[in-house]
């Protein structure tokens, strides 16, 4: 799969050394917060690049053995490429968990079809990018194999730093383009775009020529560039990338391997294109917190976190790895929860088995700390939760909320302070990470002592 460019590496290469680091500065604030954009099987692109007038393979996709072999005899090739659907970078080098090497492989007849196609379907695609968890295929790509003669990358995104849409372009595809841009730095073509007029005849042009394409192929290439972008503003794309595109030993020019991600902002306007997307390739977790409307990523630590606001989930982050802690999660409830979300949202959290501890950190304004307390106590109740919570609300109803902690007589401990309640957290999740290591079971009931006082 093609790999977007690494806009820092990038842009310290390219960008006058004067300006370079206050640009870098806020493409790094950008890149800190967390986003949920679109993206869309291999297929899909492939698909979106022929309707909007640019050459692909001759391709088909499959579901099961069978059905790849019928479609390699309709392509009617002995050069034929296999390629694993999956949503992750590196599927060439990949291997799946059968044991079966590779999730782009080269087939020369439709029986080999099918018998590759039997040891990728429904398997586990293990990728530098999927993690030792790999990414489920549910569908390969039967494409006709190309034999380039020379490969360019192409791609158009929107670059805060230019305040809008860019074409970026090199000579050097079909190989990682963040080493080309490390590496090789001239190698790398960066045309910003005035969002009012779009690309130019004239600016296409220039970056074609740039890339070496000076030759009988400039006024095709300069047709797809166009097509290229007149795409990404109709679908409300932030990324098209074709890398390689390249020239056929045979005829012509092919978009072999294509990247298309799209703002979910655009949703209500992209409906067709929104139902394309593939949940099977994304975290069930982060699946079923969309259908609550809440914003959930996975991470890798012990301490679940429950937080309103992604600056102040981004800060309670921070605070739990300055006391020797590690987030299990980012999970913002946003500011109109409500208590049955947030049971949702303490089960998503409790699903994780990584998670010892779960910390709430709630600053009430619109989302009101009762309605909190209110969720987490039916959460405790219906789940059966062993683990400890701590809990720290702020804001409006505040006082109501902590009294209804105090009088559910459940594994919820309140703190007022953040620091204490972060520093409180880290060590309950040590205390239950150890007791599990050694087999056993650990209590957090409150005495009825202290419930009575």
């Amino acid at each position: 799969m093609a790999s977007v460019i690494t806009r820092s590496n990038l842009l310290k290469e390219i960008i006058n050394p004067k300006v370079g680091q206050k640009i870098l500065g806020s493409v790094a604030a950008v890149q800190s917060q967390q986003q949920r954009n679109l993206n869309v099987q291999e297929h899909v692109s492939y698909k979106l690049l022929n309707d909007g007038g640019i050459a692909t393979p001759k391709f088909g996709v499959a579901t099961s053995a069978t059905e790849a072999r019928e479609i390699a005899q309709k392509l009617n090739t002995n050069n034929l490429v296999l390629k694993a659907q999956v949503l992750a970078g590196g599927r060439g080098k990949g291997a799946f968990k059968n044991g079966f090497k590779g999730g782009v492989r080269v087939v020369n007849d439709p029986k080999e079809a099918e018998d590759v196609a039997s040891k990728m379907i429904n398997q586990l695609l293990v990728t530098k990018q999927t993690g030792a968890a790999g990414r489920i295929c549910k569908k390969v790509m039967v494409a006709e194999r190309k034999f380039p003669r020379r490969e360019f990358y192409f791609a158009v995104m929107m670059e805060r730093a230019f305040n809008g849409p860019v074409v970026i372009a090199s000579s050097q595809g079909g190989v990682n383009i963040e080493e080309v841009a490390a590496e090789n730095p001239d190698a790398i073509i960066y045309e910003p775009i005035d969002i009012k007029k779009g690309l130019t005849k004239e600016q296409a042009l220039k970056v074609v020529k740039k890339v070496g394409l000076e030759d009988k192929h400039a006024n095709d290439t300069v047709d797809m560039l166009q097509n290229m972008y007149k795409l990404f503003v109709e679908k409300d794309a932030l990324l098209i990338e074709i890398n390689p595109y390249a020239e056929d030993a045979m005829q012509g020019f092919f978009a072999l391997d294509a990247k298309f991600r799209f703002d979910d902002n655009g949703e209500f306007r992209q409906k067709e294109l929104f139902a394309m997307r593939d949940w099977t390739q994304e975290d069930p977790r982060e699946v079923e917190a969309a259908k609550y409307d809440l914003n959930y990523i996975t991470l890798d630590g012990t301490i679940g976190c429950m937080v309103n606001g992604a600056g102040l989930a981004m800060a309670t982050m921070d605070i739990i790895k300055l006391y020797g802690g590690d987030p299990a999660n980012f999970l913002d409830v946003g500011g109109g929860a409500t208590a049955t979300a947030v049971k949702e949202a303490f089960k998503i959290i409790t699903a994780d088995p990584k998670v010892m501890c779960i910390l709430v950190n709630i600053f009430g304004g619109i989302m009101r700390c009762d309605v909190i307390a209110e969720g987490i106590i039916a959460a405790a109740k219906d789940l059966q939760m062993k683990m400890p919570i701590v809990c720290r609300l702020q804001g409006t109803n505040v006082n109501e909320a902590r009294e209804l902690i105090k009088k559910s007589g459940l594994r919820i401990i309140p703190r007022h302070d953040l620091d204490e309640a972060a520093n409180l957290a880290v060590h309950l999740a040590k205390i239950v990470e150890l007791a599990r290591e050694v087999k056993m079971d650990v209590s957090f009931e409150i005495p009825d002592s202290v419930k009575k006082a």
